[in-house]
């Protein structure tokens, strides 16, 4: 079970017991929610072996008619996901490989796990995304390959194409990742840089059959972005990633090794990623086992256990964490005071901000969502937001995210804080840190985006 490191703590920062009892409600929903969302037990939810027969909801896999089994990927899940399968497989699997965080550490005894960076890639994720395509490439016609993909597989499967140096890649990751785009848009330009994303993994393994397990951080589940879709047709082209990069004031600071790949692939010079109507789709089967949705669902269900008015927002944790933070500060302070006195009330949203950074401080878009949210919350003593990364892991932080209340800005006077000074700096990090109000929990090992729960309380519940 994944806890919440300095629970205790978060819940002793509030001034009120009121206070107390919405922080304690808020984080117990976020580890109800982050466990629901536990690799091991979604696959197992959603898979079993029978008499050599693989079930995957309501397709099965006759094991006796392939030669070899060969596991690849890769994703902050995958790990977990691989341990699943050697237990759920075992002797079936001839050989696997799939690259995991260097903060993980699982054990598996046929699948070879291969550690890399995150968010920016490495060498060690190249060496292990080199090894997971001569393995799709071994694979023949009787051969079945589980491909398992997990949030994080785009910086821990890089492979750039012929022509673009790790380094450009690194350059390039790193600006994406400050300009606030979107991760579709994100994803939309590597798979173009890459001789592995955008389908070129199920190329490499056809004509062996290829079974997609898919852990989603990406809302609305498209399995093109997820990863960057190394198995599945890409609907994006070279025109589309370059007017990506324009569109964020990106296109005349990248390597010049880029812009040629995509110039020249805008004009027809270069093959475009694998299309819908290839065949190699055809022998592709995908699952997602797990999403967004079903760690707000726990969550939501965990509230109403707790006899609070519930309200579900999936899908709408999206846009620049700035406003989104002042938008859910409204909601919680307006919820305050219309709701029911009789019951109070939870909500959960579901999904994934992002920050134009232009300070240079530390923080990530969950923990400045809550700061400003926290700028922006009326001083109601029954009002709680808590932010969190299911993956435990909120931008270049060891926090996965932030708790505050009607009281912040209150404690933070008293502590000679400008909060308004920290977040002009993208310095949320820095401002929780000195609050205490740091949500953490260390890697979770699963990664479902984000997760924000309001809670207003009139009275003790």
């Amino acid at each position: 079970m994944i806890k919440i490191i300095n629970r205790e703590k978060l819940i002793e920062n509030g001034e009120t017991s009121i206070i107390r009892r919405g922080r304690d409600l808020a984080l117990q929903c976020l580890e109800q929610a982050v466990n629901a969302a536990e690799p091991e037990r979604l696959i197992k939810a959603k898979m079993k072996v029978e008499n050599d027969q693989l079930q995957v909801e309501n397709c099965t896999f006759d094991l006796r008619k392939f030669k070899h089994v060969y596991v690849v990927g890769g994703g902050k899940a995958g790990g977990k996901m691989a341990q699943a399968i050697e237990e759920l497989l075992g002797s079936h699997i001839t050989a696997g490989v799939v690259n995991i965080p260097y903060s993980t550490n699982q054990k598996t005894k046929v699948i070879e796990l291969n550690k890399a960076s995150h968010p920016v890639p490495d060498e060690a994720g190249v060496f292990g995304t080199f090894r997971v395509m001569a393995l799709a490439e071994q694979a023949k016609e009787d051969d079945l390959v589980i491909c398992l993909i997990s949030g994080g597989g785009s910086s821990l499967m890089p492979l750039p194409r012929e022509g673009i140096s790790l380094e450009d890649k690194q350059v390039l990751t790193n600006a994406l990742l400050k300009s606030g785009a979107k991760i579709t848009e994100i994803n939309a330009v590597r798979k173009h840089l890459s001789a592995f994303k955008g389908g070129w993994l199920a190329k490499k393994a056809y004509p062996a059959t290829l079974l997609n397990l898919v852990l989603s951080d990406v809302m609305g589940d498209p399995l093109d972005s997820i990863a960057s879709g190394p198995t599945v047709p890409d609907t994006s082209t070279f025109s589309d990633a370059k007017k990506i990069l324009e569109k964020y004031d990106l296109w005349l600071n990248i390597p010049v090794s880029i812009r040629k790949i995509l110039l020249e692939g805008e004009k027809g010079l270069l093959q475009e990623t694998p299309k819908p109507n290839d065949l190699v789709f055809k022998k592709v089967h995908n699952f997602v086992i797990g999403n967004n949705r079903t760690a707000s669902l726990a969550a939501i269900d965990f509230l109403a256990s707790k006899g609070l008015n519930t309200l579900l927002l999936a899908d709408l944790l999206e846009g620049e964490a700035k406003e989104v933070g002042k938008a859910l500060a409204k909601l919680a302070s307006e919820g305050f005071v219309c709701m029911d006195t009789s019951r109070s009330l939870g909500v959960v949203v579901g999904g994934e901000t992002t920050v134009i950074v232009s300070g240079k401080g530390v923080g990530g878009r969950n923990q400045e969502l809550a700061l400003s949210a926290a700028l922006n919350i009326k001083e109601y003593e029954g009002c709680v937001i808590a932010s969190f990364s299911t993956d435990g892991v909120d931008g270049p932080t060891d926090a996965a995210g932030a708790i505050i209340d009607g009281f912040t800005l209150k404690r933070a006077r008293q502590l000679g804080l400008d909060p308004e000074k920290f977040i002009a700096n993208n310095d949320s990090n820095s401002f929780f840190s000195k609050l205490g109000d740091l949500i953490c929990t260390g890697a979770t090992e699963t990664n479902v985006n984000d997760l924000c729960v309001i809670i207003a309380l009139k009275d003790l519940i």
